[in-house]
């Protein structure tokens, strides 16, 4: 039998499973006054039909139910479909054997006869705000999961154990560490911890530690008060506390200046922050993730990042590999790469030819994800067809010379086929970052200076190019 509510559409749809027509009529009554479609039925087996064809909310089924079967036999119906709803199991008072082994099985709750009114009707309405609860989350994460790009796409051992990892970490609320070259994906994990876990509907506010001056960063991070400084025409809450209780990533940790980092320390061990310009500590609920493509260990033993702060952001690392370390992920990544673009360009038939897939699988990718979607976006840009061949590669990734551009008679560059100014200038920059680092004998301060770059752009762009690294070893390059 269904019961609908006499005003206004339903709250939701509940099923009734009770083998005494009186229970089901007395339930049907009380529920359809607060609003909810009610479906009843006498016994197991019509409650797995009506499981199977309607979608259904909340299912309230009696444990006993008679010699058919039992109200574990309905819940495991119920939590066998693919959108389970929740489920209340009404039980004899006295048998809290039974109900623990529902709850163990994902019963939502249990409720004892004889019951009051009041208390079923809330628990109702709470097992329907978790259902609704879960629908959104659920939904976001199906609307957000596939804009995380190709590094979920990653089925090597090692992408395989990170994603392990993810889950495992993501329900949690400690601190996380990603580490991993650039180009590698860092936000994207960081995002996926995030939509992994029960923070998916709150905020996700990725932040940049190198971006900004050590003032500016404070006070992004733990806001500031009024007139704190000059331009602070009003309070601001800053993105750990405007975060709620969602996630802040703290990109580039590594490049944090060491007096922000004595108070980022002290924030993540009180749960509280203290912004500009006022005296008072404020709690914050939000989940830190920080991300750095320096080896911070390094960074410690060279004075350069605090070490109490460094195990503090160090409960669970997620270590990212590079695209070279993982090869057999790159066919997989390309070719998912290229569907997102067929889909965009409105070329369904692009693919790669065979051997394009072996060059690329071959090269080492020094810009790692990043780089290879970009290689993918420039071919399929380029090509008049719709398979991919070799020459749709870079030189570089064919193992050929890089073109270059030659003067002509009157000083003008003449630009062979398939010169690319971007790399052409990046090439150059590289060679500049290296030789002035040699001139400097390794001081980077010095070598900044001799290219007309301050210190934070220099190291920016070291780490652009993947310099940053190697040029950190020992007998590498020092600070100034």
């Amino acid at each position: 039998m269904t019961a609908l509510p006499h005003e206004g559409g339903p709250r939701g749809h509940v099923l009734v499973v009770d083998d005494e027509l009186s229970m089901r009529e007395y339930l049907e009554i009380l529920l359809v006054r607060e609003g909810y479609a009610v479906t009843s039925v006498p016994g197991v087996e019509p409650a797995r039909a009506l499981l199977a064809k309607d979608p259904v909310d909340l299912v309230i089924s009696d444990m006993k139910l008679g010699p058919a079967g039992s109200g574990l036999d309905v819940l495991r119906a119920a939590r066998a479909l693919k959108e389970p709803p929740e489920v209340v199991l009404i039980t004899a008072f006295g048998t809290p054997s039974s109900a623990v082994e529902a709850m163990r099985e994902g019963a939502y709750d249990y409720i004892c006869k004889p019951f009051d009114n009041e208390e079923l009707r809330l628990l109702v309405h709470k097992a329907l705000e978790k259902r609704a609860l879960r629908q959104e989350n659920s939904t976001l994460k199906a609307r957000l999961l596939p804009g995380l790009g190709g590094l979920l796409v990653g089925t090597s051992p090692r992408m395989r154990a990170l994603w392990q990892l993810v889950e495992k970490v993501a329900p949690g609320r400690s601190t996380v560490l990603v580490t991993g070259e650039s180009g590698t994906g860092k936000e994207l994990v960081a995002r996926a911890v995030h939509l992994r876990g029960h923070r998916a509907a709150q905020p996700f506010l990725p932040f940049n530690c190198a971006a900004l001056n050590e003032g500016v960063l404070e006070s992004e991070l733990f806001g500031h008060m009024r007139g704190a400084f000059t331009g602070a025409t009003h309070e601001r809450p800053g993105l750990l506390i405007s975060a709620g209780e969602g996630t802040v990533m703290l990109d580039e940790v590594g490049e944090m200046p060491l007096s922000t980092q004595v108070k980022l320390l002290r924030v993540l061990q009180e749960r509280k922050v203290k912004p500009v310009g006022s005296a008072a500590e404020v709690p914050f609920q939000a989940r830190v993730i920080a991300a750095t493509n320096r080896r911070l260990e390094a960074e410690v033993k060279a004075g350069r990042f605090r070490e109490d702060l460094f195990y503090r952001l160090n409960v669970i690392t997620l270590e990212l590999p590079p695209l070279r370390e993982r090869p057999e992920d790159i066919p997989p990544l390309a070719t998912h790469f290229l569907s997102r673009l067929a889909e965009e360009l409105g070329r369904p038939g692009l693919r790669f030819a065979p051997e394009t897939l072996a060059l690329m699988e071959r090269y080492a990718f020094p810009g790692n994800v990043r780089q290879l979607q970009n290689m993918v976006e420039r071919a399929a840009t380029l090509s008049d067809s719709d398979v991919l061949g070799p020459a749709t590669l870079p030189p570089s990734v064919r193992g050929e010379a890089e073109p270059q551009a030659r003067s002509g008679e009157a000083g003008e560059p003449v630009l062979g086929q398939g010169f690319n100014l971007e790399r052409h200038l990046d090439d150059h920059e590289r060679r500049h970052l290296l030789a002035a680092l040699k001139q400097a004998q390794g001081v980077k301060t010095r070598a900044a200076e001799l290219l007309g770059l301050s210190f934070r752009s220099f190291r920016y762009r070291l780490a652009k190019h993947g310099l940053t690294d190697e040029l950190d070893e020992p007998g590498g390059t020092r600070a100034g």
